[in-house]
C-alpha cells in the first residue's frame, strides 16, 4: 500500500478513535477511561510488534528513546485531557480534533527540519480560531 491509503486509514482510525472515546468516556471517570485505554493499546501495541518482523529493542538509540518516552507521556497527557475535556461538556470532537492539529502544526515548527512558512502557520491560525468558535458556539 502506498502511503496516501495509509493516511486515509489513519485519518479514518483517528476519527473512530474519537466517537468510540466520547461514548465510551460517558459514565466513568475520565482518568480511569484513560487508563483503561492504554492497557488495550499496550497489548495491541506489543502483539504487532512480536507477530512481525521488527527491529531489536537493543539497537534503538539513547536520543531515540529520550523522544519516543517524551512521546508517550504526551500522548498520555493529551488522553488525559480530551477525556476530561468529553466529561466536563457536551463537546463535538471537531473543535478538539483542529485544535490538536494546530498544535502538532506550530509544534513541529520547532522540531522539524521541514518546518512550515508563513502561509502554514497563518492556516493553522484559521483553523485554531474556526475550532475555537465552533466549541463556543454549542
Amino acid at each position: 500500500m502506498n502511503w496516501f491509503l495509509w493516511a486515509l486509514l489513519s485519518a479514518f482510525f483517528a476519527g473512530l478513535t474519537a466517537v468510540l472515546a466520547k461514548v465510551g468516556v460517558a459514565h466513568v471517570n475520565s482518568n480511569l477511561a484513560t487508563a483503561i485505554r492504554t492497557v488495550v493499546i499496550l497489548i495491541f501495541a506489543w502483539s504487532v510488534v512480536l507477530f512481525t518482523k521488527s527491529q531489536s529493542i537493543a539497537t534503538i538509540g539513547r536520543r531515540t528513546w529520550i523522544f519516543l518516552v517524551l512521546s508517550g507521556i504526551a500522548t498520555g497527557l493529551s488522553w488525559l485531557c480530551y477525556f476530561r475535556a468529553c466529561n466536563l461538556v457536551r463537546l463535538p470532537r471537531r473543535p478538539c480534533r483542529q485544535a490538536e492539529r494546530c498544535g502538532c502544526d506550530c509544534l513541529s515548527r520547532n522540531f522539524s527540519p521541514r518546518a512550515g512558512d508563513l502561509a502554514s502557520l497563518g492556516r493553522g491560525l484559521l483553523i485554531f480560531t474556526g475550532a475555537t468558535v465552533l466549541a463556543y458556539a454549542q
